[in-house]
């Protein structure tokens, strides 16, 4: 685990929050008593089974928070996907950050319900649109999903093995739903898109 203490914040409150450093897979420490604000970069909550399979809980990026008090799910990580700064909030001020905990809530049953769609190319397509409306950046052919996910990261949330994964994507693209961009993924969306106008 990597990270650095760099600077001081000031809260609403005029409460001084430190604001740490941490490098692309290095873990966010867990405790009781802390919550992280993301401030950069994009970190995965997850457990694991019986046997070490990784389940992945939620995917979280600039302004989101997270941390164990919002689980209770255990063994518990917060892993950072790329390089992230993190502000620690601490008890006292978590009242201050209602509306982001809310979001945290909607997003986490927003995945939730996509994750027990069927078939599986419904679950996958609005699984990525999730993550392009979440994690994406309109270019001149459709939003770029920002962010380094393998066909493995992909199989473990949706529950499926990553040849479905890769044989799904393979079709997407050859039926001009998605683009390639050298290793991202590009939705061809149209203007007006709503996440059930996919058909298989």
């Amino acid at each position: 685990m990597t990270f650095s203490t760099t600077e001081t914040l000031i809260s609403p409150t005029n409460k001084l929050l430190s604001q740490h450093l941490f490098t692309r897979r290095s873990i966010i420490p867990n405790r009781n008593d802390v919550l992280w604000r993301i401030k950069r970069g994009i970190v995965r909550t997850l457990t694991w089974n019986e046997d070490g399979t990784s389940i992945t809980l939620g995917y979280w990026g600039l302004g989101d928070i997270v941390g164990y008090p919002l689980s209770k799910v255990t063994p518990y990580q917060i892993e950072c996907l790329t390089s992230v700064e993190a502000t620690i909030i601490p008890p006292h001020l978590w009242h201050e950050d209602i509306k982001a905990l809310l979001y945290h809530i909607q997003q986490a049953e927003e995945l939730l319900s996509i994750l027990h769609r069927k078939p599986t190319s419904l679950k996958l397509w609005q699984f990525l649109v999730w993550l392009g409306e979440k994690f994406g950046r309109d270019l001149e052919h459709g939003r770029l999903i920002d962010l380094n996910i393998t066909h493995q990261d992909i199989s473990e949330v949706l529950n499926t093995t990553r040849v479905t994964v890769t044989r799904l994507l393979q079709k997407f693209e050859e039926e001009g739903k998605i683009l390639r961009h050298k290793r991202s993924i590009v939705l061809n969306l149209p203007t007006k898109f709503t996440r059930i106008e996919y058909k298989n």
